[in-house]
């Protein structure tokens, strides 16, 4: 009988254990703005590749890390490499979040802004930014 209760009594600790990991690392990824909405935490550093196609396939594709910072709802990405056609130190994405994922996105090139669409994965773990015709971003959080 003791070994029982003494059976059940660590399960339940392993299971109470797992869900706090598991709630505590989700909770990271997440940020509450002051109007109590609820969007993704985007900083720290990612791991990118850089497609470029269309009217930039000249440019070919190439890999960079970038520094996400953000303050509320607003991010900027920073090259932290030097790349063929930018220099270490400069922005390469710039927006804003919302609730549903990306509100707005810029991808920032020698040439000037870029409006472009951009999607968040599931988990956070992941983003896509595309500039109709010209250059494709696929972020991976390191």
């Amino acid at each position: 009988m003791t070994r029982r209760h003494f059976s059940v009594l660590m399960c339940l600790l392993s299971v109470i254990m797992f869900a706090s990991t598991v709630h505590a690392q989700s909770s990271k990824k997440t940020l509450t703005l002051p109007n109590g909405e609820v969007i993704w935490n985007l900083n720290g550093e990612w791991d990118v590749l850089v497609e470029n196609y269309g009217s930039w396939s000249f440019a070919g594709s190439y890999r960079q890390l970038v520094k996400v910072t953000q303050k509320d709802s607003a991010f900027v990405g920073i090259r932290m490499l030097d790349d063929p056609y930018n220099p270490k130190g400069a922005e390469q994405i710039r927006g804003e979040l919302d609730k549903n994922g990306i509100k707005t996105i810029q991808i920032i090139s020698a040439q000037g802004p870029l409006v472009s669409v951009g999607t968040i994965s599931d988990d956070g773990n992941k983003m896509a930014f595309d500039s109709a015709d010209k250059s494709r971003l696929i972020y991976t959080r390191k």
